[in-house]
C-alpha cells in the first residue's frame, strides 16, 4: 500500500475542538488507577496530567478501526498503516486544572513526515493542543502520533546492557490488567484484548500505554523534587508488556531530571524530561 505524503499534508491545519468538565468523579477514577490520594472537592488542584482523560472520542460500537482506534479519517489524516501508536509529546503546565472546571481542548494539526526505519515506512503526525480551563490557559501539548506497516519489536525486545545504570532514584511498579483496562479509553485492542496483542501485533501480552507510563514518569518526578515540573517531555522507545514488573527511573541532571522506565535488564522503554 502506497502513502501519498503530499495527501496526507493536505491535513496540516486541520482544527478540532473538545471539551469535558473535570468531575470529583474523573478525579477519583483517575487517582484509583494510581494509588494517589485523591481530591474530590471543586476547587481543588487537579492531579497532573488527568487532561489526557478528558473528552476522548465516543465511537459507536460499528465505529472503530480493526486495532480498536476510531477509524481512520475526520480530524486526523487517513494514515494507510495499520500499527498506530503514541509515539511521545511534549507539556508546557502553564496553571493548575482546578476540579469543577470546564477544560476545553482545541487541537491543530502542525505537520505529517514521512520515516523509514527497520519496519519499513513510518508516517508521523503531530498534533498540537491549547487547553484552557474556564477560558485560562493551563496547558500547552505536543503530540506525536506514528503508524506504521508492521511492529519493529515482535515478541520481548533484546536486552539492552547497562539500561539507566546510573539512575539514583527508582521505584517498581507492574500494571495489572485491571489497570490497563482502566487506563484504556479509546479501546485500544493491544492494550486490552490479550489474543489480539498476542496473534495480530505479535507481542507477548498487552501493552502498557505510553501515556499511562509519561504519567507515571511525570509523578514520579513531581514526588522527587516536591513539586509538578513547568515542562515535561517523553519519548517512546520499545514497549512495556503486562507480563513483567517495570521500574520508574530518575536522575538529576543540572535544573532539570531525565527519567525512564524500563524492564530490569531490559531497554529503556520511555524517556522523559522534566525541567522547574
Amino acid at each position: 500500500m502506497d502513502l501519498d505524503i503530499d495527501a496526507l499534508r493536505g491535513w496540516i491545519g486541520r482544527e478540532g475542538r473538545q471539551s469535558e468538565r473535570v468531575s470529583p468523579a474523573l478525579v477519583a477514577r483517575f487517582t484509583a488507577t494510581f494509588n494517589m490520594p485523591a481530591p474530590a472537592e471543586d476547587g481543588d488542584a487537579a492531579p497532573l496530567l488527568i487532561h489526557l482523560c478528558l473528552a476522548p472520542p465516543a465511537v459507536a460500537l460499528s465505529g472503530p478501526g480493526p486495532d480498536g482506534h476510531p477509524a481512520r479519517g475526520g480530524f486526523l489524516p487517513q494514515v494507510p498503516l495499520p500499527r498506530r501508536m503514541w509515539a511521545g509529546g511534549a507539556f508546557h503546565f502553564c496553571a493548575a486544572i482546578r476540579v469543577g472546571q470546564m477544560v476545553t481542548r482545541p487541537s491543530t494539526i502542525r505537520d505529517v513526515s514521512l520515516k523509514q526505519d527497520r519496519s519499513g515506512a513510518l508516517c508521523f503526525v503531530t498534533v498540537d493542543h491549547l487547553l484552557t480551563a474556564d477560558g485560562v490557559r493551563v496547558v500547552e501539548e505536543r503530540q506525536d502520533m506514528s503508524s506504521r506497516r508492521r511492529n519493529p519489536c515482535r515478541g520481548h525486545c533484546a536486552p539492552a546492557s547497562a539500561a539507566w545504570h546510573l539512575a539514583s532514584d527508582r521505584c517498581a511498579n507492574r500494571c495489572a490488567a485491571v489497570s490497563l483496562f482502566r487506563a484504556d479509553l479509546h479501546g485500544q485492542r493491544n492494550h486490552c484484548d490479550t489474543p489480539s496483542a498476542r496473534t495480530v501485533e505479535g507481542y507477548p501480552g498487552p501493552v502498557v500505554h505510553r501515556p499511562l507510563q509519561a504519567t507515571q514518569l511525570a509523578h514520579f518526578a513531581a514526588r522527587l523534587r516536591g513539586a509538578p515540573p513547568a515542562r515535561f517531555s517523553f519519548r517512546s522507545l520499545s514497549p512495556i508488556f503486562d507480563d513483567a514488573d517495570y521500574a520508574l527511573h530518575a536522575v538529576e541532571e543540572g535544573a532539570g531530571m531525565r527519567l525512564g522506565t524500563a524492564r530490569p535488564g531490559g531497554p529503556v522503554a520511555m524517556e522523559a524530561q522534566a525541567t522547574w
